[in-house]
């Protein structure tokens, strides 16, 4: 777990560089329901528990519902290491987004995804998932940590307290964020990240990014 979290300040950067997601539409609610889920290990210590925006550290495997065949395992890519994504922005497929929410480090949960959550009427040929199919997700959670688009993180970059971003606060955050990391990347690295980030969040041009244009997260969006 040691290498995996070293990475988190870069896969932050990463998904920083990511366009924010559009808020989900109304009927999500509705749409949980259809969503069966199933607790199979739950620890005493159940802190702290998964939100939109969070960023989390999970192994699960994937089932079609229909014959019990396993059409993905995380633990066979990535050199056996547990995916990281952020919870709620559309990096899975909306069931899985529903189904960890809530859901505490060393939690294990079975989930049964409906067709209109997962794939839908065209299936995914490419993970070798009909159209139509019901699938199921066996998860283990192994990390629940504040997302690249949380209050916290948009504070720490924040220098000023002026809740705006400018080029030259995200500048001095990538060069720490880089120092902390210890790789060696090509000198170029730096300013491409920096003008993705901007490419993808200054919606207006002023040359910052507002709370606003970030996007943070707090329990519900801000």
């Amino acid at each position: 777990m040691g290498r995996d979290m070293i990475l988190v300040p870069i896969l932050l950067l990463r998904l920083l560089a990511m366009a924010p997601a559009p808020a989900q539409a109304e009927g999500v609610a509705a749409a949980a329901e259809e969503v069966k889920i199933e607790v199979l290990h739950l620890p005493e210590s159940c802190s702290p528990k998964s939100k939109k925006g969070d960023l989390l550290n999970a192994h699960y495997d994937g089932f079609l519902a229909s014959d019990g065949s396993k059409f993905y395992c995380s633990r066979t890519q990535n050199e056996g290491h547990p995916k990281w994504f952020v919870l709620g922005v559309g990096q899975v497929i909306k069931g899985l987004d529903i189904a960890m929410m809530n859901m505490c480090p060393g939690e294990k949960r079975k989930v049964i995804i409906p067709p209109s959550l997962a794939y839908g009427q065209q299936g995914y040929a490419q993970g070798k998932i009909p159209p139509n199919a019901t699938l199921i997700f066996e998860i283990e959670l192994y990390a629940v940590n504040k997302g690249p688009r949380s209050v916290e993180a948009f504070n720490q970059i924040d220098k000023d307290s002026d809740r705006k971003l400018s080029e030259l606060e995200i500048s001095q955050y990538l060069k720490e964020e880089f120092a902390r990391d210890g790789k060696k990347r090509h000198p170029s690295a730096h300013d491409e990240i920096l003008a993705d980030i901007f490419k993808k969040n200054d919606h207006d041009g002023d040359g910052f990014i507002s709370a606003k244009e970030y996007n943070v997260y707090q329990h519900d969006e801000l």
